[in-house]
């Protein structure tokens, strides 16, 4: 998740409160609606859906919930306000970004993003559940505090956590955000934290012909033999003025060496593009990938220019070439709200 200037920020705030105008009495008139949702982390339990993703109107951290991948419900967000030591660590940090979730000894873990927008303060957090499901009577997010930080002068930027479960059951967490690029650190199965201090950080990918960086939001799976490196490209937080888009590399070691359809390396700003924006949806980017019994999903936000540049999730099915390369197809029709009223009950 990148980091809009302070006029860009005001843009995005006023376009919320309209949207929570809009969204209130287009549900008592019963009209459809996209799902507001940025950064979006998706996980399967028990044969339901379950979305975490950058607070919004308020919120620390959103999750919702569907049976059918179409029909989305809010549910009570993990954390009701930022933890006080991450106040104390990141003064001005008044919400999660972009967070991480995993299966992993039991537990779910979920990894959330401290910073504000343009700094290299940051840090990555951890809680835990036994369930995501609220009306289980184990459920109950516990902090675990700090996993990984970085601060000024260092080569990586500490938000963006996706996890994985290598081919070996090796437990690794990507991450990563501009700066020196995405980063790889293999963690502890039964901490969650990172299994070496100090941190043996891997660099994966980065731009470096290209001004400022721009990549971040990593996401990695393994399929047939190759570990496949998701990553976005450019700019988000603009509205419809945003130019992300999502990319793709793969490597048949976890620590790479990840090149694209061309053979190009990721390190040196190879990618292979999967996504990008059209007329209507601009600047698709910060995916998750579902598999949902050898069936894959790519899971993103785009803003919708029609909608005052609002972040809209979009689930797409993802086929793959006779080589071994993700296609992205149209994104699933009708994806909403399950009830018209829970499009205005976003603050918590």
């Amino acid at each position: 998740m990148t980091y809009p200037k302070e006029s860009e920020i005001l843009k995005l705030v006023f376009i919320d409160r309209i949207f929570l105008v809009s969204a209130f009495l287009f549900g008592v008139c019963g009209f459809g609606f996209g799902i507001d949702v940025h950064d979006p982390e998706i996980i399967k339990q028990d044969g339901q859906y379950y979305i975490y993703s950058t607070g919004r109107r308020g919120g620390v951290l959103q999750a919702i919930r569907s049976r059918d991948l179409q029909r989305w419900e809010r549910l009570p967000a993990p954390f009701t306000s930022v933890p006080a030591w991450v106040r104390q660590e990141i003064p001005q940090c008044r919400g999660f970004w972009a967070p991480g979730i995993h299966y992993k000894e039991g537990r779910y873990l979920l990894y959330y993003s401290a910073s504000t927008f343009g700094s290299q303060r940051s840090l990555i957090g951890l809680a835990s559940n036994k369930t995501l499901d609220p009306a289980d009577p184990d459920y109950r997010w516990q902090d675990e505090g700090k996993v990984i930080e970085s601060r000024p002068g260092m080569d990586f930027n500490a938000i963006d956590p996706a996890l994985i479960t290598d081919a070996e059951g090796g437990f690794w967490m990507t991450f990563g955000s501009f700066w020196g690029g995405i980063m790889l650190v293999q963690l502890n199965p039964e901490t969650g934290k990172p299994l070496s201090e100090p941190y043996d950080i891997i660099p994966l990918a980065r731009r470096p012909s290209v001004p400022q960086n721009p990549i971040e939001a990593p996401y990695l799976i393994y399929r047939e033999g190759f570990y496949y490196l998701f990553v976005s490209f450019d700019f988000c937080c603009r509205g419809a003025e945003s130019t992300y888009k999502i990319m793709v590399g793969r490597s048949e070691e976890i620590t790479g060496p990840y090149v694209d359809a061309e053979g190009v390396a990721m390190l040196k700003g190879g990618g292979t593009l999967v996504v990008q924006g059209d007329e209507r949806w601009k600047g698709p980017g910060h995916n998750s990938v579902l598999n949902d019994d050898g069936v894959y999903y790519l899971v993103h936000h785009a803003y919708d220019a029609e909608n005052r540049g609002r972040p809209t999730l979009q689930i797409r099915p993802i086929s793959w070439t006779e080589d071994g390369w993700p296609k992205a197809q149209e994104p699933l029709a009708d994806v909403q709200w399950m009830s018209q009223n829970a499009a205005s009950n976003g603050s918590r």
